[in-house]
């Protein structure tokens, strides 16, 4: 590039030096130079801000790199729930942020030798040079000087003031042409200096980054060319394993498309249920009360925790207890607007209707859980042994045929008899069974006021046993639900009462009952009575003495049965023969409290025909402060007393 200087200036006489300073020539010349200037400054500008631009961008790549690598490191601490065959991809992790933490360095050293090498001398040019063509001419100064010179009269010249009015002159003309002088020469250097300040950024930007590939070649290549290997086959297996994976979820896909409609159906044939389960998981619907007689049914997901059922409501990181399991009552029961209802009743007396698709698979779970079968060693095995009598007692009878004699007979009862009796010994086949007790209300209001007897179906005798006339010494209340009763061939043992208990449990089964009649069964020293707990009015009721048999169930201790003796006139015989009725119940207690309280009763009775062992009888029995015995303390609060019957209620 060719540099057009401007002429040095000579010291010239003062005439010449006036016309050359201000000729035309002189000063277009300077215009082009001032010109060139201006659009120097100008590109000089936009230049810098892209110097700028690319170093904000090298100094924000280090910044990034130095999070990238610590968040390379907080991959450890994330404690996935899924995170297995984590251990390679955090090593693996863990070196990569070992090497993005030393490239980090490189990228902040580069950073540094930009701002040094390429933006450091872009602003000290433009700071330094560029300002220099800015007119620094001292026009005025002169011009003022030149007028008061031009202003000297000539008649009366006063050579004093003429002389320090030329003096004035000549100092400002030295002084504009000093300036100018400069000015030039700035302006001469100025084009050497563009082209310095041109190249020189751009030489240090370009070193720097080299130098940065070096070092980085240096880092990179020799550490890695053995770990990059590695990493690029575990993400090849890795995705091998994947493509292993979703071929097989395809297979799965094409088995379940090809299969009939009749699989997705909610009434297709039930696949056998697995009766040794001692945890269930999975949504069922609980019903719930939204006002005095509306309902509403509500889908959550409910899970078996031990002893308890627990349950996590939408939204929620944890489920909450909602019922203990422990000695609870498990049947199918029906609803008027949900099919596969089933109840669970707790000891205390709290009720969950809730219903499922699987209610067999759940009740088998669920009454497995209610048995404590969990708390023993082998539960998987308890509750095999344990499930085989459930199904075989409430497996119907279709013949009377014989049993083997390996078979095994879960009701062979507390006498241990080396050959149990058979079924038609103690029932005869084809027995009707009743299932219900319920009598018309307008009834038991008749037999209230009127106080008269009703005729009793289940062959109790006319003694009188309504609570006036009942003065003993023994009152208890328990919380029943009557499921059926049965005429029975014998009353003296307590096979017939296992037996009435299989054939009423597999009737219900057969003909999918689950309604039951719940009653508040009263145990006297004199009779039994079956109350109704809303109306109080005693539905049936027998004497004591009438009571043969009663025992509970071996394996469902809430399941109790007693044989009452009556008399059959259908053969015209004044005294009558003797007949036998086995009633069967589920009770909320423990049926061994309801047999204790059943044979305390007995003993009173007996005991009251001896005045001596009636003394003795209650010297060995605490009694309450009415002089009653007392028995088992009510889970209400309360003891057993003589008072109303719903105050006596024992609801286990």
């Amino acid at each position: 590039m060719n540099v057009v200087p401007l002429a040095v200036w000579k010291l010239l006489p003062r005439t010449s030096f006036c016309v050359s300073f201000s000729s035309l020539q002189t000063r277009s010349l300077l215009s082009v130079f001032e010109e060139d200037a201006g659009t120097l400054t100008d590109y000089t500008n936009q230049l810098l801000q892209s110097m700028q631009r690319v170093y904000g961008a090298q100094s924000e790549m280090g910044l990034a790199t130095e999070q990238l690598s610590r968040q390379l490191l907080e991959y450890e601490k994330q404690n996935f729930a899924l995170g297995k065959g984590d251990e390679e991809v955090i090593s693996t992790l863990q070196q990569f942020a070992k090497t993005v933490g030393e490239l980090n360095t490189l990228h902040s050293e580069l950073a540094t030798q930009m701002a040094d090498r390429m933006i450091f001398p872009m602003i000290q040019f433009r700071e330094k040079d560029l300002t220099a063509h800015v007119h620094p001419f001292p026009l005025t100064e002169h011009e003022a000087a030149m007028v008061k010179y031009s202003r000297l009269p000539k008649k009366k010249e006063n050579e004093k003031v003429k002389a320090e009015l030329v003096g004035e002159v000549a100092y400002s003309r030295r002084k504009q042409h000093q300036a100018s002088m400069q000015y030039y020469c700035a302006l001469n250097a100025l084009q050497y200096r563009k082209r310095v300040a041109m190249l020189e950024p751009m030489l240090g930007y370009t070193q720097a980054q080299i130098n940065f590939y070096k070092k980085g070649i240096d880092l990179v290549s020799k550490k890695m060319d053995s770990f990059l290997p590695s990493v690029s086959s575990m993400t090849q297996n890795i995705q091998a394993q994947l493509d292993s994976e979703a071929e097989a979820m395809r297979m799965t896909q094409r088995e379940l498309l090809s299969m009939e409609d009749t699989v997705y159906m909610p009434d297709r044939d039930p696949a056998p249920v697995n009766r040794t389960l001692i945890q269930k998981a999975g949504y069922l619907n609980i019903r719930n009360k939204t006002g005095l007689v509306t309902t509403a049914w509500d889908r959550l997901y409910f899970f078996t925790q031990g002893g308890n059922l627990m349950c996590q409501p939408r939204g929620a990181v944890a489920g909450g207890m909602v019922l203990d399991l422990d000695n609870s009552s498990v049947m199918a029961v029906e609803c008027e607007d949900r099919r596969y209802c089933f109840q669970i009743t707790s000891p205390n007396g709290k009720t969950l209707i809730l219903s499922s698709i699987s209610r067999l698979q759940w009740i088998c779970t669920l009454n497995n859980i209610s048995r404590q079968i969990y708390l023993t060693d082998n539960p998987e095995a308890v509750a095999i042994r344990l499930n085989q009598t459930a199904i075989q007692a409430v497996t119907p009878i279709t013949s009377f045929e014989k049993r083997g004699e390996g078979s095994p007979n879960p009701d062979s009862g507390a006498s241990h008899k080396t050959s149990a009796p058979e079924p038609e010994d103690l029932i005869v086949p084809g027995t009707p069974i009743q299932f219900d007790i319920m009598l018309p209300a307008s009834e038991f209001q008749d037999q209230n006021r009127a106080g008269g007897r009703r005729t009793n179906p289940f062959g109790e005798t006319d003694t009188d046993c309504s609570p006036e006339s009942d003065d003993s010494l023994l009152q208890q209340v328990f919380a029943v639900r009557f499921l059926g009763s049965m005429a029975v061939r014998s009353g003296q043992t307590q096979e017939v009462i296992y037996e009435a208990m299989r054939q009423v449990l597999a009737a219900r089964a057969i003909h999918n009952i689950f309604r039951t009649t719940e009653s508040h069964l009263m145990v006297t020293s004199s009779c039994l009575r079956l109350i109704d707990p809303q109306t109080q009015v005693t539905r049936i009721g027998f004497q004591l003495q009438e009571v043969t048999q009663f025992v509970a169930h071996q394996e469902n201790g809430r399941l109790i049965g007693f044989v009452v003796e009556g008399r059959d006139w259908s053969e015209g015989d004044e005294e009558g023969e003797p007949s036998f009725s086995a009633f069967v119940f589920e009770s909320n207690t423990e049926g061994e409290k309801i047999c204790y309280t059943i044979s305390l009763g007995k003993d009173i009775m007996e005991a009251k025909k001896d005045p001596e062992a009636l003394v003795q009888l209650l010297k060995n029995m605490p009694l309450t402060n009415e002089g009653k015995f007392l028995l088992l303390d009510s889970e209400t609060g309360n003891t057993a007393n003589g008072g109303a019957p719903d105050e006596e209620e024992s609801e286990a």
